[in-house]
């Protein structure tokens, strides 16, 4: 796989580990709102997806009021539990410091909000790691919309072929696909790498240290 200009990462299950967080902040606003509980495996698979969209597979519903309400309810908790639960995986630090130092950009395009990611950078120290965030609340349209990824290219002025977009779940593939732009899976999450193998890409990896080794 030749070197990219620019990188473009998802961030839950592609450069952290934000589970134990994401399921507790479920668990908490599902019993808080009387729904009853759901088994972490059904929690587990909608992890990536716009909050939203999580919501209605998780009651489920399909009334987008009440989904929206549950989102309202589950923020105070993730304000209180998901950065200090979010942990980095093992290699992505060097990664992408790595991938700075051979003069790439990097950019994270995620259903996650933006200060939310921002956050996790800041609190371990390694700001300067990022050039760009894009999160669920800059744009209006959520992956696999492809609408981040592209303003993404035009933020840095950049050709599709110059980019990989880097994620661990079929959004991630369906998104980098509806772009234009090569991708690279890796196994990190919830989804296979069968699962992620159907879908067009470049590599599939254990892991992101894949793109430097």
């Amino acid at each position: 796989m030749h070197a990219y200009r620019l990188y473009l990462f998802d961030f839950d299950y592609t450069l952290v580990n934000s589970e134990a967080a994401i399921l507790k902040c479920f668990h908490i606003t599902l019993q808080k709102l009387g729904y009853g509980d759901r088994p972490d495996a059904k929690l587990r698979v909608t992890i990536g997806l716009p909050m939203v969209e999580a919501v209605k597979r998780i009651l489920p519903t399909d009334n987008e009021e009440e989904a929206k309400a549950f989102v309202r309810a589950y923020t105070p908790e993730a304000d209180r539990y998901m950065t200090p639960g979010t942990t980095f995986f093992p290699h992505t630090v060097a990664t992408l410091r790595r991938l700075r130092q051979d003069g790439a950009k990097i950019a994270i395009i995620s259903n996650k909000t933006h200060h939310r990611i921002q956050e996790k950078f800041d609190l371990d120290g390694v700001p300067d790691l990022i050039d760009l965030i894009i999160g669920s609340n800059d744009v209006e349209a959520h992956k696999p919309d492809p609408t981040g990824l592209l303003a993404a290219l035009d933020h840095f002025q950049m050709d599709k072929s110059d980019a990989l977009y880097v994620g661990d779940s079929f959004v991630d593939a369906e998104a980098a696909r509806n772009a234009g732009l090569d991708f690279a899976g890796v196994t990190t999450g919830a989804t296979s790498r069968e699962a992620l193998a159907a879908y067009p890409h470049v590599a599939i990896f254990d892991d992101i240290a894949g793109l430097v080794s």
